[in-house]
């Protein structure tokens, strides 16, 4: 027998092998899982064909099969990216099953290009199967394109509302398109399920935020405080929630907490200490905050206003008088204030007859004067700010002069004045006290 005979004879033998082996192939995708020895043989007998033609469609499609229900993720993306090259001249291939398993096989081995130009594919008449809405969804969210990456998601939710990875992603898709509230129903349930999913709990906290409920908030940041990665982070934002509150001694031990960690980013580190300052100033302990802002001074002279707050915290700690005017007590702040105003006029009798405050902005204090030459109702607004104040303040000032029939108005403040509330009062009997005469007042007191 010639060679030419022989070598004919073997090329229908695995070509007939072949066509019994992806027959086998074809019944175990649809739910037998090969025996090893089974798998060694399809294995064999595809690796023979691809030697002979190493476009064999049957010989791909057998591998590929074998690659994908081993979990070989790389070999069957591999293999099923050269299937996706003969899907046009081959009609006995199935074009949606090969785009499918090369985009599963691509997500898992993160190229996300190639997996999402597959399942987009994939999904032309199947925009209802739920892997693909699912894993375009979770590609749309590592791209960053929220906005596709919900309308994917909500799909594939629908599809199976029970799939923890679906309300994993479609809830931090919504808040990142500024819908905390749908986000915090699905991430409540992320959390409950999966309590070791740090990111999505921190990210819950977030959403609690934006949706304005701060006490759900402080929990979940408070929780997180000691965790290795989102600690920092959550004692910055359960810290920053404690301030606004004017809750000082809790977040003074949040940002303490928050500092301990290793390895802190620069910008959280600097905003721990810059915030941490804050509560310190807050509570009068002038050194405390001194302290932390020549160490922000130290590593970044340029953050913020650190600079100013340096010069200014500098100040306060030589100044008691100052110190109580803008962070002492409300109480405190409001008996220097008793004593501007019998002191603010020479040789005067004053009575005062209402104090009244705005929460920890300012205090107005009407009080009746009479001097030698005149007598007059006098309302004095002490503001509590070290900053420009504008004019909104000055008009409600002289609305209220004319509610309490004040003669005159002053007004009073540690920093100084915009230009719209100068010019505000240049023809009316408001008289405007910038930071310059109130350190002369206060040395009068």
């Amino acid at each position: 027998m010639s060679p030419t005979v022989i070598t004919g004879l073997l090329a229908v033998g695995v070509a007939i092998l072949l066509a019994v082996v992806f027959a086998v192939s074809r019944r175990s995708r649809s739910g037998r899982t090969p025996r090893t020895k089974d798998r060694q043989a399809l294995v064999a007998a595809a690796n023979r064909a691809l030697a002979q033609n190493p476009k064999d469609a049957n010989a791909l499609s057998v591998l590929a099969d074998v690659y994908y229900t081993d979990q070989e993720w790389e070999k069957a993306a591999r293999t099923y990216a050269l299937l996706t090259g003969l899907v046009a001249t081959n009609s006995d291939l199935d074009e949606h099953l090969i785009n499918v398993r090369h985009g599963l096989s691509s997500v898992q081995i993160n190229d996300l290009e190639n997996a999402y130009k597959s399942l987009t594919l994939a999904r032309q008449g199947h925009e209802d199967e739920f892997e693909i809405n699912f894993n375009l969804g979770q590609i749309e969210v590592r791209r960053r394109n929220y906005e596709r990456a919900v309308g994917l998601l909500r799909a594939a939710y629908d599809k199976r509302p029970d799939h923890a990875g679906t309300a994993r992603y479609l809830g931090q898709a919504y808040y990142r398109i500024k819908r905390p509230k749908e986000a915090i129903s699905l991430l409540r349930r992320v959390a409950e399920a999966q309590p070791d999913d740090k990111e999505s709990i921190f990210m819950l906290g977030q959403a609690y935020y934006e949706a304005g409920q701060s006490d759900q908030a402080i929990r979940v940041f408070t929780h997180l405080r000691a965790d290795p990665a989102f600690g920092p982070k959550s004692a910055l934002m359960a810290g920053s929630l404690h301030l606004k509150a004017r809750n000082y001694d809790a977040a003074e031990m949040d940002f303490k907490i928050g500092l301990k960690h290793p390895g802190i980013p620069p910008e959280v580190l600097l905003e721990l200490k810059y915030r941490l300052a804050a509560t310190h100033s807050r509570r009068q302990n002038i050194e405390e905050a001194l302290r932390e802002l020549e160490e922000i001074a130290r590593i970044n002279p340029q953050y913020k206003d650190v600079s100013a707050q340096l010069a200014h915290t500098r100040e306060l700690a030589g100044n008691r008088h100052l110190q109580v005017f803008l962070i002492a007590p409300t109480s405190e702040f409001i008996g220097l204030c008793r004593r501007i105003v019998t002191n603010y006029f020479a040789r005067s009798n004053v009575k005062i007859t209402d104090i009244s405050s705005n929460r920890n902005e300012y205090v107005d204090i009407l009080a009746e004067v009479s001097t030698a030459k005149w007598e007059d109702t006098v309302l004095f607004r002490f503001v509590r700010s070290n900053s420009a104040v504008g004019e909104l303040v000055l008009r409600d000032l002289y609305s209220r002069t004319k509610e309490v029939h004040a003669g005159r108005g002053l007004c009073i403040c540690a920093g100084n004045f915009s230009e719209g509330a100068t010019a505000f009062v240049e023809a009316r009997l408001i008289d405007l006290i910038d930071k310059e005469e109130l350190d002369k007042l206060l040395k009068r007191v």
